[in-house]
């Protein structure tokens, strides 16, 4: 491999390991929309404890848990057809490399490509399988919630669901933002440029919709006009989740 492919490799992994902590970091600013949506997913589930009919809110938790399974059985698919590609050894080689659109200067390369789409699907798959586990044990939370309860009691009980929603919809968003990552190392197989402006492309994309995009100004105005309505909507440990 040589000095250009290693240059990429190495952007590659420090965008991928290190966006998360810089999304955090970014966050303690405000006006990031995971960070505003674990404020928003509060206040529902203060709303949710104070409702004695549930069904509306079981069924909106049962959507989110369905795109999760879609997301992860979509994936496995993908991992499957990557790792189908990269086992198939000197076919799989010969024939992708007689493309004129794909850079690819030995098998040893190209395994090494698609070694790293598989790896970042896999990552994304094992984010997808806890935010299930985490949606299953949010249901199991709001069915055991008590009825009569007072306005410290929907608090209280509000959030600690929401310390188990949170988390289980930040790993779903760690997942989504698994594919935008596999898509930047596939773009690997069409040269060592085309592989850097697709990971800084990937980045630059996740933070516009993270902080500029009109879905998370949105948001913004949405939490802003909740803490307005009930200031102690805001929980006490914000957990700056990853970018959907």
């Amino acid at each position: 491999m040589d000095t250009l492919n290693i240059a990429a490799l190495a952007l590659f992994a420090v965008c991928w390991l290190f966006y998360q902590p810089l999304l955090k970091l970014l966050s303690r600013q405000g006006g990031a929309l995971n960070t505003d949506l674990t404020v928003i997913r509060a206040a529902w589930m203060r709303n949710m404890a104070r409702r004695e009919n549930r069904f509306m809110d079981g069924q909106l938790l049962a959507q989110a848990l369905n795109s999760a399974s879609f997301f992860a059985s979509s994936n496995l698919l993908l991992i499957a057809a990557a790792a189908g590609a990269l086992f198939n050894g000197d076919a799989t080689f010969r024939h992708v490399s007689s493309l004129a659109v794909i850079q690819t200067s030995s098998r040893l390369l190209f395994e090494g490509q698609l070694s790293l789409v598989v790896v970042a699907l896999a990552r994304g798959l094992l984010d997808f399988i806890w935010a299930i586990r985490q949606m299953n044990y949010t249901i199991a939370a709001i069915g055991s919630i008590p009825e009569g309860l007072d306005d410290a009691g929907h608090h209280r009980f509000g959030d600690l669901a929401a310390r188990l929603l949170n988390p289980a919809l930040s790993s779903f968003n760690a997942g989504v933002r698994g594919y935008y990552f596999a898509l930047a190392a596939a773009a690997w197989l069409f040269g060592s440029v085309p592989f850097m402006i697709a990971t800084v492309g990937a980045v630059g994309l996740l933070l516009w919709r993270q902080r500029a995009s009109p879905a998370a100004r949105a948001i913004a105005d949405l939490r802003t006009a909740l803490e307005t309505h009930a200031p102690t909507t805001r929980p006490k440990g914000r957990d700056p989740s990853a970018p959907a």
